[in-house]
C-alpha cells in the first residue's frame, strides 16, 4: 500500500497543471468530486471524504478509518470577446477558450481514536488565459498564468461527542507569467513584446470547527488566512522600437526589477448539513472572501511617458451562498446536486482583459457508487455561468481603448474520483 500511495501522489502532482477559474474570484471551490457535484454546498459541514482536510480540517474526525481520495478533473472554459465601435485598436476578437486538466489527492489517517492526521495536494487558487497575438487587447494582455499548487498537512482533534477542531498549513507554490504586446507604431515596425515571470511560496493557515448537534445535523466553520505572494522579476522586452527603448530607458524601466506583490485573500465559510431521513439530506453555505486585499496589477506599456509598468486595481470583497441536497437511492448509490451564487470581484467599469471576472452561478450534479466494501467511484459535473461581461478600458495612447463584451461566458467541470478506505 505504501508504494501505491507514493505512486498516486506523484501521478496527481504531475497531472495538476494550470487550472483556471472563471466567475466571482480566483478561488476554486471545485477541489473534490463532492464539491463539483453539490456546487460546493455543505463545504465545511459535509465531511464525507478525505478532501475535508481542505474544506474543513475538523471534519477529518468523522472518518473512522484511513482514507485516500484521488481525483482527476477536466475543465472547459468558453471565453470569447467581441469588440465594439469604441475600440481604437485594430485586430481580431479575443478567444481564450480552452480545455484544462486539474486534479487533487487527499489522505487521512487515524493514529488514535480522537486524533486525525491528513495530507493533500491540490489547487484552489489561480487563473489562466491565452489569447491570440493579434487580438484587439494584445497591448494589455496576450497570455497570463497565475497558478497556486498547495501542499496541505492538517490535524484534527475530537474534543467531545459534539465538537471537533482542526487546523492545517497551506504551503502554496505559486507561478506567475504575463505577456503583452508593445505598440511600436511610433517607429513604424511590428509589435514588440513584454514578458514577466516568477515563482514564489506563500503560507496560509486553514482552521476549522465542526459542531455535531445530533446524529443527523452538523455545522461547520472554516477560516482560511491570507497568503502573501511576493513575485518579482526584471521585465524582458523583445523587438522594442528605438523611440520606446529610449523613453523606457530614461525612465529606468529597462533592466530594473519589478515587484508584483499579491495577496491570496482570507475567507470565511459557514455551512450546515442535515439529514431529513435515511435517504434525504440537505445542506448549504454562506461565505465571504476579502478580494479588496488581492492587489493584482497591470503590466502594460501604455505611452512613451510611462514611469511605471503597473497600475493598481479596485477589487471588491465577494459573498457566496449555496444550497444542495443528497439522495441515497440504495446502499451503493448516492446522488448529489447543488446550486451556488458568488458576487462579482470587480465593477463593470474596472474590469480588464487579464481578469475578466464577474458574478457567477454554479449548478452541480453527481453520483457516488460503492464499488466494493472499501472502494467508491464518484463522478460529478458542474456548469458555471458567468454571462456577459462588458469591458471598456483605456490606459494610454499606445495601449489604446478596448471596448466590448465577453459574451455568454461559462465553464464546464467534469470530475472523476476514487476513494479507498483501508
Amino acid at each position: 500500500m505504501k508504494k501505491s500511495f507514493i505512486f498516486l501522489l506523484l501521478f496527481v502532482f504531475l497531472v495538476i497543471s494550470p487550472a483556471s477559474t472563471w466567475g466571482a474570484g480566483l478561488y476554486l471551490y471545485e477541489v473534490s468530486n463532492l464539491d463539483v457535484a453539490t456546487a460546493s454546498a455543505g463545504w465545511a459541514a459535509r465531511a464525507q471524504d478525505a478532501s475535508t482536510l481542505l474544506t474543513n480540517p475538523a471534519g477529518m474526525t468523522r472518518l473512522t478509518e484511513p482514507e485516500l481520495q484521488v481525483g482527476f478533473q477536466v475543465l472547459y472554459l468558453d471565453v470569447n470577446f467581441d469588440s465594439d465601435s469604441k475600440t481604437t485598436v485594430s485586430g481580431r476578437s479575443g478567444d481564450a477558450s480552452d480545455w484544462l486538466p486539474a486534479g487533487g489527492i487527499y489522505y487521512v489517517t487515524a493514529p488514535v481514536p480522537e486524533l486525525r492526521l491528513g495530507f493533500g495536494i491540490g489547487g484552489y487558487f489561480g487563473l489562466g488565459l491565452d489569447y491570440s497575438d493579434n487580438w484587439v487587447g494584445r497591448y494589455y494582455i496576450t497570455e497570463i498564468l497565475l497558478q497556486g499548487i498547495t501542499f496541505m498537512p492538517a490535524v484534527a482533534y475530537k474534543v467531545n461527542d459534539w465538537l471537533s477542531i482542526g487546523a492545517g498549513v497551506n504551503i502554496m507554490y505559486a507561478k506567475f507569467y504575463q505577456e503583452a504586446a508593445i505598440n511600436n507604431a511610433l517607429d513604424g515596425i511590428s509589435d514588440g513584446k513584454l514578458e514577466i515571470k516568477d515563482n514564489t511560496v506563500g503560507l496560509a493557515a486553514n482552521v476549522g470547527v465542526l459542531i455535531e448537534a445530533s446524529d443527523r445535523t452538523r455545522f461547520g466553520i472554516q477560516y482560511m488566512s491570507e497568503s502573501s505572494l511576493d513575485f518579482k522579476d526584471a521585465p524582458r522586452f523583445k523587438n522594442l522600437g528605438p523611440t520606446l527603448k529610449a523613453a523606457l530607458g530614461s525612465s529606468g524601466l529597462i533592466g530594473s526589477e519589478l515587484k508584483l506583490g499579491m495577496t491570496a485573500p482570507d475567507s470565511v465559510m459557514v455551512s450546515a448539513y442535515h439529514e431529513l431521513d435515511n435517504r434525504w439530506a440537505i445542506m448549504g453555505n454562506v461565505g465571504w472572501q476579502q478580494w479588496s486585499e488581492f492587489g493584482k496589477v497591470d503590466v502594460t506599456v501604455s505611452s512613451t511617458s510611462t514611469k511605471s509598468l503597473t497600475a493598481d486595481r479596485n477589487y471588491n470583497d465577494t459573498w457566496h451562498i449555496a444550497a444542495g441536497a443528497q439522495y441515497r437511492v440504495s446502499d451503493p448509490w448516492l446522488l448529489s446536486c447543488g446550486v451556488a451564487y458568488d458576487s462579482s470581484i470587480v465593477d463593470d467599469e474596472d474590469r480588464t482583459p487579464d481578469l475578466p471576472l464577474g458574478e457567477s452561478w454554479r449548478f452541480g450534479l453527481g453520483s457516488k457508487y460503492q464499488w466494493r466494501e472499501h472502494l467508491d467511484l464518484s463522478i460529478g459535473y458542474e456548469f458555471l455561468w458567468g454571462g456577459d461581461l462588458p469591458i471598456d478600458v483605456e490606459r494610454g495612447p499606445l495601449a489604446g481603448r478596448v471596448s466590448g463584451d465577453y459574451t455568454d461566458t461559462y465553464t464546464n467541470f467534469i470530475n472523476v474520483a476514487l476513494n479507498w478506505r483501508f
